[in-house]
């Protein structure tokens, strides 16, 4: 039985994925088992994995016919899953070389601690590491302020400040047993809702102030389309919880209800979508009857979608990105 089981979840991205298996290989620590879920990859993946896994018997490959959607493709390659450690991370990033061995000895040398999490750099699509843009990113997630050793306030870090990824981190598979790993059929979201349910189960998570990991950032257009499934996937996981015995997280946990539900409004407006659009707004606004920004989506609602259009283009024009904006459109 290998003590890592490593899994890599993935779909079109044939060009990418040996950047993630090779750095399973490269390891130095080697008591693993490589597992590739495949959710119905239409692309060279199923021949690039047939050859990993004549090279490797280590390496499997675990293909879905079709898509079955994100936490789903995730759950599968849990199910497969026979170490007694656990990390997941995207086709495109990369292990540094001494991930596993920094990143089991504590586990090993902390039986109380559940799961480690670590920092990562930035790379582009050239694979060059950005110090400034990795020191802002950590800086913006609060990880700066996190020290090496036993996470206090556990709830705060993963729900408020978001500072754990986790790609970056190594589970005890029996913690994420305990709370039955990814929710089934979630496409956003899934990965905070991992780590917010770890810790309001009572585990015990552990910083390590090392960078261990390559996180790759694409500089992509986000689309309307895809922009407003994210923000109803994130309106539904921050419905899903609630924190009376944490007033600072349920307060933090109401303010970004709001606003998720303020962004979703003019997305749906924007993206042609008025009726939806409309009845967020409203409910929006007797809250906050003073929003400029809901009076103009609700106003914009009403425009024929030609000038719609043109206006909306002005205004995004006018508006600074925020820092995940920049961050998808390479600054």
């Amino acid at each position: 039985m290998p003590k890592v089981s490593v899994c890599i979840p993935t779909y079109n991205r044939h060009g990418l994925l040996p950047f993630a298996v090779d750095s399973v290989l490269k390891q130095s620590f080697q008591d693993w088992q490589l597992i590739v879920c495949d959710d119905g990859s239409q692309d060279e993946t199923p021949s690039l994995m047939s050859a990993y896994e004549a090279q490797d018997e280590r390496v499997r490959y675990v293909r879905h016919p079709q898509n079955i959607g994100k936490s789903n493709n995730m759950r599968s390659g849990f199910d497969a899953a026979e170490g007694d450690y656990f990390i997941k991370f995207d086709d495109d990033d990369r292990l540094t070389p001494e991930f596993l061995t920094q990143m089991v000895a504590v586990l090993d040398a902390h039986p109380q601690v559940d799961f480690v999490s670590c920092d990562h750099w930035l790379i582009n699509d050239s694979n060059q590491r950005d110090l400034d843009a990795t020191e802002q990113n950590s800086r913006y997630w609060g990880r700066e302020s996190l020290k090496t050793g036993v996470i206090e306030n556990l709830l705060e870090v993963v729900f408020i400040r978001q500072s754990l990824q986790v790609g970056c981190t190594l589970f005890r598979k029996a913690a994420l047993d305990d709370v039955g790993f990814m929710r089934p059929d979630l496409q956003n979201c899934e990965d905070n809702d991992l780590l917010v349910r770890l810790a309001l189960a009572g585990k015990v998570g552990y910083y390590l102030d090392e960078r261990l990991m390559d996180y790759r950032v694409h500089a992509e257009q986000q689309s309307i389309q895809r922009d407003i499934r994210y923000l109803e996937d994130k309106l539904n996981y921050l419905e899903y919880f609630h924190f009376q015995d944490a007033p600072a997280v349920e307060a933090n946990r109401q303010q970004r209800l709001q606003d998720t539900q303020l962004l979703l409004g003019l997305r749906y407006i924007e993206g042609n979508q008025p009726q939806p659009g409309r009845k967020m707004l409203r409910t929006y606004r007797e809250q906050h009857p003073s929003s400029r920004k809901a009076l103009f989506g609700l106003l914009m609602s009403y425009v024929p979608s030609g000038p719609r259009e043109q206006l909306w283009t002005l205004a995004r024009q006018m508006t600074p990105r925020s820092y995940m904006e920049q961050m998808r459109q390479g600054n």
